[in-house]
């Protein structure tokens, strides 16, 4: 049998995997049973457990579970054990895995006023679960790989299988608009039917599109790329856009007795969380990074965009083309900084090898050779080594090595007075006396046009909103 008959047979027998969708009840193409999908969805919560760690709070984490699973109860895959977890990051972010994984980060937490829209985020997130549209996906996925292989084997033309993988690629890259406006239906359905008002689907949607304008127009100003928004779509997803309101409109009719707000019960859960990073991870000040726990700073070049992780800080040249990293290594007392650069390359080569000293503390540097050749540098202090990898995506190192260097020059142990900066501002509610203003909630010293934008976001009154006395608003502190 030739190669092309029996992949095409194969993809057959491939395509033939449908299954009854929860959601509509109609066929639907996929190549995984529920109990893969089980399976798999806690394989990956294992790696973003890793990856990203669950916020320290334990009575915040099983508020969020308790409304989780409040309005699961409502959707049509009830019966699944769905797991809410609280991330500890400052992005924009939220996000489900197959099988009930449902996750939202702490920065996209601070940016909400009540619990029916935090309701809202996480009915939008099982709506994905429910409708399997990562399975859906992944399915699509492999199904146009295999298509990719018999194109490429029958025609004897490599293009042809690139090709067939790039239209594969297109189908697949993010859920797209169509599976993000049914999880807003999906949602605004299951809103309804636990008791919470579902135009608390819109209000989200309004919140994430100004936080995303806010944080374009800020990029924009600095020179920096403009960060991606929640799922990468609110551009085409406003929140007056027609279809948002035709997908979320038909959950009103579900509507039955009073709807739960919670303004108050919600934010009082959010007092004293972090804005922005964590003094676990450390914090991002500028172009400035301090942590306390690791009694360290680094500063980065202007214009360079930080990316804090939860094991490692990336700077990222405000081209693209070049990025250094810096993770936390081994304990190498004992053991000279060159000596241990070169355990870490297993007997691979090191070009311009150099020792240096500087504010106290030891380190090595030298140049990993390649097309292109990248940079590597180690410094210990304490009980602990860093490890700074610089990489360029295309041209030569050289054209970024001053950069490197004066980063990897920059480390050094924290002074006493900047002690303070290592600390991540927090939330506080305070309410609104007679006669305040919103910008009166400002220290004095931080009254800006950015820092009142800031507060009128956290406070859903952007870009011109003014509150009501009485009324209980986020400050950060």
């Amino acid at each position: 049998m030739k190669p092309v008959l029996l992949l095409l047979i194969l993809m057959s027998a491939a395509l033939g995997g449908c299954a009854t969708n929860p959601v509509t009840g109609r066929s639907d193409f996929v190549m995984m049973s529920e109990q893969q999908e089980l399976d798999m969805g806690r394989r990956y919560s294992q790696q973003v457990a890793k990856e990203s760690p669950p916020y320290a709070d334990d009575a915040l984490q099983a508020y969020v579970q308790q409304v989780g699973e409040r309005v699961a109860r409502s959707s049509h895959r009830s019966t699944l054990a769905y797991h809410f977890t609280v991330v500890d990051s400052a992005d924009i972010n939220a996000f489900a895995l197959p099988g009930g994984y449902i996750y939202i980060n702490r920065g996209l937490l601070a940016y909400l006023t009540s619990e029916a829209e935090l309701a809202a985020v996480l009915g939008h997130e099982v709506g994905h679960v429910t409708a399997r549209h990562s399975v859906r996906q992944q399915s699509q996925g492999m199904a146009w790989g295999i298509l990719g292989q018999a194109v490429a084997i029958g025609s004897g033309v490599q293009v042809a299988g690139d090709l067939t993988n790039l239209l594969g690629n297109a189908v697949v890259r993010g859920y797209g608009r169509d599976m993000e406006l049914e999880a807003d239906g999906l949602g605004a359905q299951y809103l309804a039917r636990a008791g919470y008002d579902p135009q608390a689907m819109i209000a989200v949607v309004r919140i994430l599109k100004n936080q995303e304008d806010f944080a374009r127009d800020q990029a924009q100003r600095q020179g920096k790329p403009a960060p991606t928004g929640y799922h990468g779509l609110f551009d085409t997803h406003p929140d007056n856009d027609t279809r948002l309101h035709q997908v979320t409109g038909p959950a009103q009719a579900l509507v039955g007795g009073q709807q739960v707000t919670n303004r108050e019960v919600f934010l009082q859960h959010l007092e004293d969380l972090p804005v922005g990073d964590s003094a676990a991870t450390g914090v991002r000040r500028g172009q400035r990074f301090y942590h306390a726990d690791l009694d360290f700073t680094v500063t980065f070049p202007e214009r360079w965009v930080l990316a804090n992780q939860a094991d490692r800080l990336i700077g990222q040249a405000p081209d693209e083309q070049a990025a250094l990293a810096v993770v936390l290594g081994d304990d190498i007392r004992g053991l000279a900084p060159l000596d241990y650069l070169h355990q870490q390359m297993n007997g691979n080569r090191l070009l311009a090898e150099e020792t240096f000293e500087q504010n106290g503390l030891h380190g090595a540097m030298a140049i990993i050779p390649g097309r292109p050749a990248r940079r590597l540098a180690v410094i210990a202090k304490g009980d602990h080594s860093y490890l700074f990898a610089g990489l360029v995506r295309a041209g030569s190192l050289e054209a970024y090595d001053d950069a490197f260097r004066s980063v990897i020059a920059s480390f050094r142990g924290l002074k006493p007075e900047e002690k303070a900066l290592a600390q991540p501002r927090r939330l506080h509610l305070v309410k609104l006396k007679p006669g305040q203003r919103l910008v009166d909630l400002l220290p004095a010293d931080a009254r800006s046009e950015d820092d009142e934008a800031r507060l009128r976001l956290l406070n859903d009154l952007y870009p011109s909103g003014e509150a009501r006395p009485g009324d209980w608003l986020k400050v950060l502190r």
